[in-house]
C-alpha cells in the first residue's frame, strides 16, 4: 500500500461523485411535485452521507476501530478497501470490488436506474392521456420508481456498508412506504373502481413471481 496516496479527506471526490449519482437520478426521475422533491431529497441524503464516508472521513471504521483492530489485526482501516466491510465481516481474503456483495450491488444500483427511467416515461405516458398507468413497470408494481430507489440505497450499502446509511435505509424505506400510501389514495380519488381492480391484482413494490414469468403484456 502507497502511504502517499490518500484514501480519505478527498472531500472534492466525494461532491463530485454525489454530484454524478444525484443528478443522474434527476434525469430520470424528473421531480416535479412536493411529494416527488421530498423522495428525490431523501435518496440524495442517502447519497451524500454515502460518499462523504467513502471518500470524505470513515466515520464507521473510527468508531468501530477497536473493534475491528482486535477482531481483524490484520486490516488497515485507513485504507479504502477497509470500507467495503462486508468481505471483512465474513472473514473473505480477497479483492472486495470482486465479492459476491460489490458485484450483487451493481445489479441493484443499475436495475433501480433502469427501473426509474422506464417507470417515468409511462407515468409521464399516461398522465399525459389523463388514463391510469398500468403498463411497463406498472404491470407488475403499483410504485416502481419508489422500488427503483430502494434498489439503488440497498445496493449502495452492499457495496459500502456504513453505520448512517444502515440507520437512513430503513426509515427511508418507510418514508417511501408512506408516500406510496398517500399516493395511492390521491389515485384512487381520481379513478376509482378502475384504481382498486388494479389494485387488487398488482403488488405495490416486488412482483410477483408468476407475473414476471408471465413476461410483458
Amino acid at each position: 500500500m502507497n502511504n502517499d496516496v490518500p484514501a480519505y479527506g478527498l472531500w472534492f471526490l466525494a461532491a463530485v461523485n454525489a454530484g454524478i449519482f444525484i443528478l443522474f437520478a434527476f434525469s430520470f426521475f424528473k421531480p416535479t411535485t412536493t411529494r416527488d422533491w421530498r423522495s428525490f431529497g431523501a435518496f440524495s441524503a442517502f447519497i451524500i452521507a454515502l460518499f462523504a464516508e467513502m471518500y470524505g472521513f470513515p466515520l464507521t471504521l473510527y468508531l468501530l476501530a477497536g473493534w475491528v483492530g482486535t477482531r481483524f489485526p490484520a486490516l488497515d482501516p485507513l485504507s479504502h478497501d477497509a470500507g467495503h466491510l462486508w468481505p471483512t465481516l465474513f472473514g473473505w481474503s480477497m479483492d472486495p470490488h470482486f465479492s459476491p456483495f460489490h458485484l450483487l450491488s451493481f445489479v441493484f444500483i443499475g436495475g433501480g436506474f433502469i427501473l426509474i427511467a422506464v417507470a417515468w416515461r409511462e407515468l409521464h405516458d399516461a398522465q399525459s392521456n389523463g388514463i391510469l398507468a398500468t403498463t411497463g413497470p406498472y404491470a407488475r408494481i403499483r410504485h416502481p420508481q419508489y422500488s427503483g430507489f430502494a434498489m439503488i440505497m440497498t445496493g449502495f450499502f452492499l457495496q459500502w456498508p456504513t453505520l448512517v446509511t444502515g440507520l437512513m435505509l430503513p426509515v427511508l424505506l418507510v418514508m417511501y412506504w408512506r408516500l406510496a400510501k398517500h399516493e395511492e389514495r390521491e389515485v384512487e380519488a381520481q379513478f376509482g373502481e378502475a384504481y382498486r381492480r388494479y389494485a387488487q391484482q398488482v403488488p405495490a413494490f416486488i412482483p410477483r413471481y408468476y407475473r414476471l414469468a408471465k413476461g410483458p403484456t
